[in-house]
């Protein structure tokens, strides 16, 4: 029964959300602030999922003009979970055919988010340059999941290089955000499924490291959110 009021409340409140940020997005549309105020109202929804969500470390990038934001990427639960971490100006990268997904594509793209063909290898290098111009000419941040996909309780996965090329030929500092381990823990049947913390982390500078060293500012990055994650996990309340 608790399941079945939740899912109630959840497809109302996506509607909501929904109509709100189209017309939103119709009267800006691609303004660079849209996702931000898309991500407030979607972080609203937890508490009808019965989780309890602290973000912490927003003197880490509010003073950050542009950077590239890299976290860790658990469950479909995401959406509703980090979008509270999302700084003003900042838009996520997404693959092109995310756009067909009804309402859902069609919204993501009008708040302006960027869309990609991640399939073709050979266009990498392009797409990565137009992402830089973009953020060079509209002093904008991106959100990326360097992971590429869903953990889904198998621990942090493997990072792609795609947001580390970004960050160095843009030079902006990389902000690493870490969430506490949560996959599996959201029971729609269950009235408190605790807590998790989002943590973002003070930012990284890119100054020093040379294209061939991308490796390293991988590697570096990755340790820093593992280690986060791990003391996260110690910390929070679980249901």
């Amino acid at each position: 029964m608790l399941k079945l009021l939740r899912l109630f409340l959840l497809a109302l409140a996506m509607v909501v959300v929904f109509v709100l940020g189209t017309l939103v997005c119709l009267l800006r549309p691609r303004h660079p602030n849209n996702v931000h105020l898309l991500g407030r109202l979607f972080n609203r929804a937890c508490p009808l999922v019965g989780l309890k969500v602290r973000v912490r470390g927003y003197e880490h990038a509010r003073h950050l003009h542009s950077a590239v934001y890299i976290a860790n990427h658990q469950s479909n639960w995401d959406i509703i979970a980090l979008p509270g971490a999302v700084m003003p100006r900042t838009v996520a990268i997404g693959k092109n055919s995310l756009f067909w997904i009804p309402l859902f594509g069609q919204l993501f793209w009008l708040s302006g988010n960027l869309l990609i063909n991640r399939e073709n290898k050979a266009k990498a290098a392009s797409t990565i340059g137009k992402v830089v111009d973009k953020i060079r000419q509209r002093n904008m941040s991106i959100w990326m999941f360097p992971e590429g996909t869903r953990s889904k309780g198998k621990g942090l996965l493997p990072f792609k290089t795609g947001a580390f090329h970004i960050a160095l030929q843009a030079g902006v500092p990389i902000v690493p955000i870490a969430c506490s381990s949560y996959f599996g823990q959201v029971d729609l049947n269950r009235w408190d499924n605790g807590e998790l913390i989002v943590d973002i982390m003070p930012p990284i500078s890119v100054e020093g490291y040379a294209p061939n060293q991308i490796r390293d500012l991988l590697k570096h990055s990755r340790q820093l959110i593992a280690e986060r994650i791990a003391e996260l996990d110690s910390e929070v309340r679980r249901p």
